[in-house]
């Protein structure tokens, strides 16, 4: 594994077309954005619920966000990566030009598997599953006993992750083959976690969670084969990070770490002077040669609206962290490419600078569990949870009742699956189930449990 052999233009479903103004990379980013699970994502929670007049984050402006400061670090670290002598002459073109594509790609697609109600949409599932593996689905039949050990895994440990890699990759009824058929490089830099459930490991950065299904598997260890990722260990089935993950995962965290603090200053959550404070003693923390806090300081004087004011912080907040993100992976660069590196980027970053610890426990503490955030996630559970009550058993059954075969009719055909095993039936309702947005689940709630009635268009 080097930095020459790292990088391929294959992609899923084939390889690419006649060659056109666009590289490989950049139709992948269009390929993305024109998308519609893409577009999705604006009626998906970040963070806060819908807020009325305010605007803040939802996961789409996030990932657009996310894609901005990941190509910003794709292009620093490309040229740093020449520069140093790392790559041969053959492959610089790719990191000179393209990386900046691939990882931008990469930040697009990083939240695209996501359900409905943020995190607590990945726990409904999850739950659902572990609080009815007793439940009796049809004769004495318990829910656990149609799935086998690593298949079970995958339902009561439902991860965003892992069904990110299966939208992008898998084959919907009356869909292209091979999904979104992206090139390799932009799904490696997507795979936080390359193993499956069954392999989690809090202890180690890459096997916190997981990032393959069942059905997936084979896949995703083909990609990383083909890009000469290691296994950690042979035939274990758990992979060593491509080196792409580290900078889609610090665009990620850079943008979450200081958007939500402007998003609650925005919110009222978060009192201004709290804000204001905690930008301007990151940015002099991390004391950047490019950041003049006496400029800074009078441009802040010039600003009379007190918004305007945490988004120039903001701005500057997020390229200091940027810039020392590419400083530090240079620094790590020969643990990244052996696989031995064990922390992300910004977690690093965190044991070095005060500020940025102190904004991370702020945030868990007070914008996170937050009332208004706690009510959506609570809301969001109970949502998604009826609705899998109503679809699970439903799909189970080889003999139905008319209100099973009427659940089912609400099914789309793209979802329908013609393979009778229970495991590729029930994915078939969590693909349904995970992709809708916040307001069509609460609408679809709404109408099954009686809440409204549905009426003709």
């Amino acid at each position: 594994m080097n930095w020459n052999n790292i990088i391929s233009g294959h992609r899923t479903g084939g390889t690419t077309g006649p060659k056109e103004s666009r590289t490989d990379y950049q139709r992948d980013f269009d390929r993305l954005v024109f998308s519609s699970a893409f577009r999705r994502l604006q009626d998906k929670t970040q963070i806060f619920p819908l807020p009325g007049s305010t605007f803040v984050h939802n996961r789409l402006t996030h990932s657009l966000e996310v894609a901005s400061v990941g190509r910003s670090l794709g292009k620093l670290i490309g040229n740093k990566l020449v520069e140093a002598g790392s790559v041969d002459e053959d492959q610089q073109d790719f990191y000179l030009h393209e990386l900046s594509n691939v990882i931008a790609s990469a930040c697009l697609a990083h939240d695209i598997g996501n359900p409905a109600f943020g995190h607590s949409g990945e726990d409904a599932i999850s739950s659902y599953f572990v609080d009815h593996a007793h439940t009796e689905i049809e004769g004495n039949k318990k829910l656990r006993e149609y799935f086998s050990g690593n298949q079970w895994h995958d339902l009561i440990r439902f991860e965003g992750n892992a069904n990110s890699f299966r939208i992008l990759t898998h084959q919907f009824n009356g869909k292209s083959t091979g999904g979104y058929r992206l090139t390799y490089p932009v799904l490696a830099a997507i795979l936080k976690y390359p193993c499956e459930s069954v392999s989690v490991d809090k202890n180690h950065v890459h096997r916190k969670k997981f990032s393959f299904f069942q059905s997936e598997k084979e896949l995703g260890a083909e990609i990383l084969r083909n890009l000469n990722i290691d296994e950690v260990e042979d035939g274990t089935g758990f992979f060593k990070r491509h080196p792409f993950v580290y900078l889609t995962e610090a665009a990620d965290d850079i943008c979450y770490r200081i958007v939500d603090f402007e998003d609650a200053q925005r919110l009222h959550i978060l009192s201004f002077e709290l804000v204001y404070e905690m930008f301007l003693n990151l940015i002099h923390e991390i004391s950047h040669p490019k950041n003049d806090l006496k400029r800074i300081k009078s441009t802040l004087e010039s600003i009379g609206d007190p918004n305007e004011q945490i988004s120039y912080l903001r701005a500057i907040a997020i390229n200091s962290l940027t810039l020392e993100t590419t400083d530090l992976f240079m620094q790590r660069k020969e643990e990244i490419i052996s696989g031995a590196y064990n922390k992300g980027l910004l977690d690093e970053l965190t044991e070095k600078y005060q500020t940025l610890q102190e904004i991370q426990d702020i945030s868990i503490n007070r914008i996170y569990n937050h009332d208004t955030v706690v009510e959506l996630e609570i809301t969001g559970y109970r949502v998604m949870s009826d609705l899998l009550g109503l679809f699970i058993p439903a799909i189970l059954k080889s003999k139905r009742l008319m209100k099973d075969k009427k659940v089912l009719r609400l099914l789309p055909d793209q979802f329908k699956k013609d393979d009778p095993k229970p495991y590729a039936q029930v994915f078939s309702v969590l693909d349904y189930l995970s992709g809708m947005t916040d307001s069509y689940a609460i609408e679809l709630y709404r109408k099954l449990f009686g809440i409204e009635i549905s009426k003709h268009a």
